[in-house]
C-alpha cells in the first residue's frame, strides 16, 4: 500500500474535510426525515380514525414504517462514520446494509399486514367519510415529502451513503403511494363503489412487497463485497494507465461498505526503475484514484512489467 498520508499542496489534502462535512450531511438527512414520518404519522393517524379508509391506513402504515427505518438509518449512519479501531481496522461501515435488511423486514411486515386488512375490507366493504380532510392531509404529505425527497437526493450526492439512498426511495415510494390514495378517495366519492379503496391499499401493499425485495437485494449486494458498477471499474482502470509510465493493469478488486469504497490493484511498471521511482508513480496513481473517488481507500501494488506472478489474477 502507498503512503497514504498527503501534504496540504497535495489532491488528498481535502479528503478528511469532505468526510466531515459528508458526515455531517449524512446525520442532517437522518434527522430530517426522522421529523418528516414523525409529522406524517400523526397528521395520517387523525384522518384514518375520521375516514377508516384502508388507503389512507395503508399510507399510516407506510409511514410508520419508514419511521421505523429512518430511526434504524440514524443509528447505522452514526455507527457507520465512527472511525476506525483497533477491532474493526476496515471501519464500521457494514452497519448501513445491516440498517437495510432490518429496514427491508420492517417494509415487508407492514406490506403482510395491509393485504391482511384490505382483504377483510373487500369481504365486508364500508362507506369512507370526509374523503375531503383525507385528500387534504394526503397532499400535504406529498408536499412534505417532496421536500425531504429533494435535499436527501442532494445529500446523497454529496456523500453517495447507501443508508440515505435507501431511505429516499422510501419516501420516493410514498410520493407514489400518496398519489394513490387520492386517487382511491376521489374515485370512491366519485363513483359510489367502497370496493375501489380496499383495492387501492391491495395494491400498495404489493409495490410496498416490491420496495422491500429492492432494499434486501441492495443490502446483500453489500454485506457480500459485490464489485463497484462496472462503469466505475473501468474508470479505474482508464485513470491508472493514463500514467505514462504504467505498462498494464491487473488485479483489480472493489467493494463499497457504507459510505466508503475499497479500491485494490496491481499496476506494472518497467523492471528496470528503481524502488524509489516505483513508488513516485505508485504515488501519484493514487492520488488520481483518490482525487476521482474521495471516499475510496486506495491500496496499490507495484510489479515489474512481464514478471508472471504465482496466482492467477483478475483482469
Amino acid at each position: 500500500m502507498t503512503d497514504s498520508s498527503a501534504s496540504p499542496a497535495s489532491p488528498l489534502a481535502g479528503v478528511a474535510a469532505r468526510a466531515a462535512d459528508a458526515g455531517r450531511l449524512m446525520r442532517r438527512a437522518t434527522y430530517a426525515s426522522v421529523a418528516a414520518a414523525g409529522f406524517l404519522i400523526v397528521a395520517k393517524l387523525v384522518v384514518w380514525l375520521a375516514t377508516g379508509s384502508v388507503a389512507i391506513l395503508a399510507s399510516l402504515l407506510d409511514s410508520l414504517l419508514d419511521a421505523a427505518a429512518s430511526v434504524v438509518n440514524l443509528l447505522a449512519v452514526r455507527q457507520a462514520l465512527v472511525p476506525p479501531d483497533r477491532e474493526h481496522r476496515f471501519g464500521h461501515g457494514k452497519a448501513e446494509p445491516l440498517a437495510g435488511l432490518a429496514q427491508s423486514a420492517f417494509i415487508a411486515g407492514s406490506a403482510v399486514l395491509l393485504l391482511v386488512e384490505a382483504s377483510k375490507r373487500l369481504i365486508a366493504p364500508a362507506p369512507i367519510a370526509h374523503t375531503g380532510l383525507g385528500i387534504a392531509v394526503m397532499a400535504l404529505s406529498i408536499a412534505v415529502t417532496l421536500g425531504l425527497v429533494a435535499y436527501q437526493r442532494h445529500v446523497i450526492a454529496r456523500t453517495n451513503s447507501t443508508a440515505i439512498h435507501a431511505d429516499s426511495l422510501h419516501y420516493f415510494g410514498d410520493l407514489l403511494v400518496n398519489g394513490a390514495v387520492i386517487a382511491a378517495l376521489l374515485l370512491a366519492q366519485w363513483l359510489d363503489a367502497p370496493l375501489l379503496d380496499p383495492l387501492f391499499g391491495a395494491a400498495i401493499g404489493v409495490y410496498i412487497l416490491y420496495r422491500a425485495w429492492q432494499f434486501a437485494r441492495l443490502s446483500l449486494d453489500m454485506l457480500m463485497d459485490r464489485e463497484m458498477p462496472d462503469v466505475d471499474r473501468q474508470r479505474i482502470r482508464d485513470i491508472c494507465l493514463s500514467h505514462p509510465a504504467v505498462r498494464r493493469m491487473h488485479d483489480l478488486r472493489t467493494r463499497v461498505s457504507g459510505p466508503h469504497r475499497f479500491i485494490q490493484l496491481h499496476i506494472e511498471m518497467d523492471g528496470d526503475i528503481t524502488l524509489l521511482q516505483a513508488h513516485a508513480i505508485s504515488d501519484a496513481v493514487e492520488d488520481r484514484l483518490q482525487a476521482a473517488f474521495p471516499d475510496a481507500e486506495v491500496m496499490i501494488h507495484q510489479d515489474p512489467a512481464g514478471i508472471k506472478e504465482r496466482r492467477p489474477h483478475f483482469a
